[in-house]
């Protein structure tokens, strides 16, 4: 059986330190051998063994070890969130220092950032792992590849998949605290010419008071169906598509004496594809679409919708055995319309990467990306990386890139927009080695290092718009962050192991420290087998130095703090199992944004079967 909080050291280490991770090498060759590839890094999925970006990857065991999605992006080295509630409260995801407006989202092929947010962004409140199969998360700027708001990385969703052939059921059912309720069913069909998955997932809660002071609770509900498919039609060509629709409820606390707020928010998105292999090229041809629409009645803007429309080809050439060159052209249209405001823009882009390869053990990408946006003109973004085997045990990783994130529709064409305002740019640079021990144990460590130039944020003092109440106006000076991510898994015996994470984050705009930036972020656990079928895991995370947001109230609790979460797992039937799960094991009072409480202990018990 594939335990969903599977104890083997292999995956321990995969939850802190991604595919990338030697121990993955060591232990488990057929690893590769199956195939295994990370589709983010490149222009083309690539082995991870050969990448020279900074990826970390889940697998949907890990995710299964979490209430929330945020929550498990969070054990990898370099991820932080913050939340203003409990479960669906507004949730704001960093890479690196760097929040979600720096974080391109795709699922499945598809950008799901929002153009009607204040910054075009991906909410991850309330998001689960429930539909999903793997997520990458691509650190570093990554405009070369993915263009506007991929200055901190890319988090990569793929949803669920099935390699073996025939029909597989996923079922899953968990009940616990604060009257929170979650189920899911996940159906592949895979043949030797095609597939198709569908996931639908439910989950409810009467939630916890989201503002500190308040004893309201807030409740949240939140229904994801999922459906992905590909056909080979000839030995040539295959065809495929995936969709997604997404409808969630959370009530608000709007004030410290306003607590009626409820939000409403239904996302569709859809991606057709066709591949087709002529002329010695592998081509790919896309269409995707979609959209965000949130209702907040009573609300000064009660309506926010943002589209989004992209048409997409990439092709695939090799030129020789050592060089392979990726190419293509996308074309996009934004657009977002509020009560109050509207406003859209086209971004037509150019790209290529070339892969090359000049030894066995060492690989070389060089990507450039050129984006004409219909208000700003051209840009241009680089990024070149390597992957150097300098012993069968040891690789050294490097990747140096360029950035740049254009002003949100919101920040132009809002009440608190500023038609002048000029895109952010950035630079980054990481540096980092992997050793492997013939015991499976790893180490990991990678320095990084980004910078940004006319940051956009929010200036009360600010004239150039006609709130009266402030604008979005450039920020003087450089934004820096900068720090060293270090991870290591290790088998003490056949039956546990140990694995570990540690993250300084050194964040700041000259000399003014970002908020809500943890500067030191650690993570310890240990996985244990009790008996072929019993297996439990315990794991502590400490964050500490925390510099609170400037509208934090004077009582708030942001600062250090550490939580400690507890598995345990026993397989019922070849194929099911139960397990229960601790959340906040001794009870943490903290909070991760000023003025919004987060979660107290919380127990939950389920079921999840795999045939």
């Amino acid at each position: 059986m594939k335990h969903a909080t599977h104890l083997a050291s292999v995956a321990t280490a995969a939850l802190i330190a991604g595919t990338t991770s030697g121990l993955a090498q060591a232990q488990t060759q057929e690893f590769f051998d199956l195939g295994e590839l990370v589709v983010s890094a490149s222009l083309t999925p690539t082995d991870p063994a050969r990448t020279g970006a900074t990826v970390e990857t889940l697998d949907a065991g890990e995710l299964a070890r979490d209430t929330t999605l945020a929550q498990s992006l969070a054990r990898t080295p370099g991820v932080t969130f913050t939340a203003n509630g409990g479960l669906g409260a507004n949730s704001t995801l960093r890479i690196r220092g760097l929040d979600t407006r720096y974080i391109g989202t795709r699922l499945d092929g598809i950008d799901i950032t929002d153009p009607s947010s204040t910054q075009t962004a991906f909410n991850f409140g309330g998001l689960t792992g429930d539909n999903f199969g793997r997520v990458e998360v691509l650190k570093g700027s990554q405009s070369a590849l993915y263009g506007s708001e991929a200055i901190g990385g890319v988090v990569d969703l793929r949803t669920l998949t099935e390699t073996d052939l025939g029909f597989g059921t996923r079922l899953s059912a968990e009940a616990g605290s604060f009257g929170t309720y979650r189920g899911s069913v996940g159906i592949t069909n895979t043949t030797e010419t095609g597939a198709i998955a569908l996931t639908l997932s439910r989950v409810t809660s009467d939630g916890i008071s989201a503002r500190a002071g308040d004893d309201e609770k807030d409740a949240f509900s939140q229904t994801l169906l999922t459906i992905s498919g590909r056909q080979d039609v000839s030995d040539t060509v295959t065809l495929g598509f995936s969709g997604f629709l997404r409808q969630a409820d959370v009530e608000i606390d709007r004030s410290t004496t306003d607590n009626s707020g409820e939000n409403e928010t239904d996302q569709r998105g859809a991606r057709v594809f066709a591949e087709i292999d002529a002329f010695g090229i592998d081509h790919t041809f896309s269409a995707s679409t979609y959209s965000n629409e949130r209702r907040d009645p009573g609300g000064f803007v009660t309506r926010f919708d943002g589209n989004r429309d992209t048409l997409a080809y990439r092709g695939v050439a090799d030129l020789a055995e050592s060089t392979t060159l990726m190419f293509g052209l996308e074309h996009t249209t934004e657009s977002f319309d509020t009560s109050t405001d509207e406003g859209e823009v086209d971004t037509t882009s150019a790209l290529a990467e070339v892969i090359y390869r000049p030894t066995d053990t060492l690989d070389l990408s060089f990507a450039l990306r050129h984006d004409d946006h219909s208000e700003f003109g051209g840009k241009t973004t680089g990024r070149a990386a390597l992957a150097w085997q300098a012993q069968p045990d040891l690789t050294v990783r490097a990747s140096l890139g360029t950035g740049f994130r254009a002003p949100s529709l919101f920040e132009r064409f809002s009440l608190y927009g500023s038609e002048t305002l000029e895109p952010e740019s950035s630079r980054s640079f990481d540096l980092g080695v992997e050793k492997t021990y013939g015991s499976g144990a790893f180490v990991k460590a990678t320095l990084f290092y980004t910078e940004i130039d006319d940051l956009i944020d929010f200036d009360p003092a600010s004239t150039a718009c006609a709130s009266g109440f402030g604008c979005y106006a450039q920020v003087e000076g450089t934004t820096v962050t900068k720090g060293l991510e270090l991870s290591g898994g290790m088998p003490v015996s056949d039956r546990i192991a140990i694995y570990g994470s540690y993250t300084l984050t050194d964040a700041e705009t000259e000399g003014t420290r970002l908020t809500n930036v943890p500067r030191h972020d650690l993570v310890l656990g240990v996985d244990a087998e009790f008996t072929d079928r019993f297996t439990g895991g315990f794991e502590v995370q400490h964050v500490a130095d925390v510099e609170p947001s400037a509208f934090a109230p004077a009582d708030h609790k942001v600062g250090d703090y550490t939580l400690a979460n507890m598995t345990l797992s026993y397989d019922i039937a070849d194929g099911a199992e139960a397990y229960l799960r601790v959340e906040n094991l001794f009870d943490e009072d903290y909070e991760t944004a000023g003025g919004f409480n987060t979660p107290g202990r919380a127990v939950f018990v389920g079921l999840r079967a795999d045939f």
